[in-house]
């Protein structure tokens, strides 16, 4: 009798294999699953054990593997920094496995309190509504939504609340507060005699659970989410399931080149931001982060990128603006952020715009700086007015006291702080 296969899923194609061959995949075979990843646990490349190594998973399953990133909907925008796990699905999905991707409606709620010094705001249904469709029509660019079995969009509200109070219970009894007040943020907020909520202490039991209803043999996340992906492996294995894989990916470092990606510190490249703002940002990312944005954010071959290191900010630069618009989005934004780098701003027609209609003049010109988000204060505006680093329509303005009378004054100018911080001023 033959032996029957076993299947192996990898990039572009599936191979299969007999069972009495005991060649494992090749690292070219699997670069698509190491690249980018900082940690698989539990990993012991030596045994054949599929609970032990993902690789003998992966040669030895007969069906695709069920992978699962949760995202909560806090805010209404991603930036770069949340692309990075996604991408890694979008990859698990092109080696042929089922990308699960669970919405947090009902865990955003709660607020993942990782990485958090204090308790986060709870917001309502409707926030968490209307964030979650943004979300989904911004890795919409990333994810392959079309290709049938390729992608399951759950919520996790489906059996979360559902979940009567002897559920909630029998829950919290797979956990001690010992256990709890081991991960980083709560130990450290407990040592500081910072306030710790129960309702908190759900929030990794509610990750978890939702391994247990998707039954996931992967669970994708940044480094900062390996305690919740171990609690839904002991509870996976409380259920009486087979425990899944944790698969880390790194933070991603910010704009500013040295604490990690957030909008809150203004050091972001958001996924829907228009193509000339993305490139500008990305084309000057500081040369010791352009390695690690290569290999996160882009799937270019590393070893063939330029020496030159400007010319390799280019590239980075192009190759993901064309990701989330297109090629010739990414050529036309990097020929106009090549004009306002000359000083043109008017020949420059890609540039993002700013509506008048949302400031009430007269109107300093400072303040003008920092509503067009410029600016976070209108202090530092100030400070950049004076500095001589603002310009209009080309023209320097150090005026700190320069005011505008009304919207018509303004109407269709392009208005810039330092060399590549530029809005178009709209009526």
């Amino acid at each position: 009798m033959r032996p029957s296969p076993i299947v192996i899923y990898h990039t572009g194609h599936i191979t299969t294999m007999s069972s009495h061959q005991s060649q494992p995949p090749t690292d070219l075979e699997l670069s698509w699953l190491y690249r980018g990843t900082e940690e698989i646990f539990p990993h012991r490349p030596d045994s054949d054990d599929e609970n032990e190594n993902l690789l003998a998973r992966l040669a030895k399953s007969k069906r695709p593997l069920r992978v699962k990133l949760g995202i909560d909907p806090t805010g209404a925008d991603l930036h770069l920094g949340h692309s990075i796990p996604v991408r890694k699905l979008r990859a698990f999905q092109d080696a042929g496995h089922t990308a699960v991707l669970i919405i947090g409606d009902f865990t955003a709620q709660i607020g993942d309190p990782t990485g958090k010094s204090e308790v986060r705001r709870q917001l309502t249904a409707a926030e968490v509504k209307q964030n979650a469709q943004t979300y989904l029509d911004q890795v919409r660019s990333i994810l392959d939504f079309d290709t049938p079995g390729r992608l399951e969009i759950r919520y996790n509200s489906e059996w979360l609340s559902q979940l009567d109070l002897a559920k909630v219970q029998e829950l919290l009894s797979t956990m001690t507060v010992g256990q709890m007040l081991a991960k980083e943020g709560f130990a450290l907020r407990y040592e500081q005699g910072t306030p710790i909520y129960l309702h908190e202490f759900l929030y990794p039991l509610m990750q978890g659970y939702d391994s247990v209803a998707v039954k996931s043999d992967v669970e994708l996340g940044g480094t900062d989410q390996k305690f919740n992906i171990a609690v839904g492996r002991d509870l996976q294995r409380y259920f009486g399931q087979t425990p899944q894989f944790g698969m880390l990916m790194p933070i991603l470092i910010g704009t500013d080149g040295t604490q990690k990606m957030s909008k809150s510190l203004n050091n972001y490249v958001g996924m829907s931001e228009d193509p000339l703002t993305m490139y500008s940002k990305l084309e000057k990312i500081p040369d010791a982060l352009v390695p690690q944005y290569f290999e996160l954010l882009t799937n270019l071959p590393l070893d063939q990128l330029p020496d030159n290191p400007r010319e390799c900010q280019k590239l980075l630069a192009l190759d993901v603006v064309s990701q989330y618009h297109s090629p010739a989005a990414a050529q036309e934004a990097q020929k106009a952020a090549q004009t306002l780098v000359q000083g043109d701003a008017k020949q420059a027609d890609a540039v993002p715009e700013f509506s008048l209609s949302k400031v009430n003049f007269p109107a300093p010109l400072y303040y003008l700086i920092s509503a067009a988000g410029l600016c976070k204060t209108s202090s530092d505006a100030r400070r950049q007015v004076q500095g001589g680093a603002v310009r209009l329509d080309g023209d320097r303005i150090d005026d700190v006291n320069i005011s505008y009378q009304s919207p018509a004054e303004l109407d269709g100018k392009v208005l810039q702080v330092g060399k590549k911080k530029f809005i178009r001023l709209v009526k």
